[in-house]
Order: structure tokens, then C-alpha cells, then sequence
């Protein structure tokens, strides 16, 4: 019996420990009053990520971007013309059954770089 006791005793006392942590104040952190530092501006994306980006498209568009009739093709695009499409996918502006959906995945750079990417690609 005693050892049951004493199991019993530490268990409470264990959990009264840890009922009493969790009701304790929040301490401040302790670089509140330190100089913040700013991160390191962000890397290019390297093209090998920027053709992993536009491997989306490829699924309608073509490997090359060069769909099959009936879909357009993205390789030669103007990048402005990308751009601004994607743009109004992203809004809502341009109406879509599944393009605002891969457009609101993407940031504005990531648009840009994949705009840039089917650019550069002959028709």
C-alpha cells in the first residue's frame, strides 16, 4: 500500500506543478528592448525553381508550352501579356473554371518569373 501512496502523492504533486506553470504569467521576452534585425533580402529565384513554377501550366498548355488545339499556348507570350492575364485571373476580373485557382497560388513574383519563363521559349 505504501508504495501505491507514494505513486499517488508525486502524481499530484506533479500535476499541481504543472497547473501551477500554466497559470503563471507569461515572462517578457527578453530581447523586447534589443534591436531588431532585419532579415537578408530574399534570392532570385534560380531558373530550375522557376521551371518547377511553370510545370503547372504544362499539364494544359503543353510540356513546351505548346497546347493542343483548343487551349492556348503559352510559349512566345509576351510576359506582359501573361502578366496582366494572370493578374486578372487573381482578382477575379477575368472569368475562369480553374485558372484563379493556380493564379492565387502564386505571388506577384512567381507570375513575373513565370511570365518571363514561357516568354523566352519559341513558338
Amino acid at each position: 500500500m505504501k508504495p501505491f501512496v507514494l505513486l499517488l502523492t508525486s502524481g499530484l504533486l506533479g500535476a499541481a506543478a504543472l497547473t501551477a506553470q500554466a497559470q503563471a504569467p507569461a515572462a517578457a521576452p527578453a530581447a523586447a528592448t534589443a534591436t531588431t534585425t532585419v532579415a537578408a533580402p530574399a534570392q532570385p529565384p534560380s531558373a530550375l525553381q522557376i521551371r518547377v513554377w511553370a510545370t503547372t501550366c504544362m499539364a494544359c498548355h503543353g510540356t513546351a508550352g505548346r497546347a493542343q488545339p483548343g487551349m492556348p499556348s503559352l510559349a512566345g507570350m509576351p510576359r506582359d501579356d501573361m502578366i496582366r492575364k494572370m493578374q486578372g485571373f487573381k482578382t477575379g476580373r477575368v472569368p475562369a473554371t480553374i485558372m484563379h485557382h493556380h493564379a492565387r497560388g502564386y505571388s506577384d513574383e512567381q507570375i513575373a518569373a513565370i511570365a518571363g519563363y514561357f516568354a523566352a521559349l519559341p513558338r
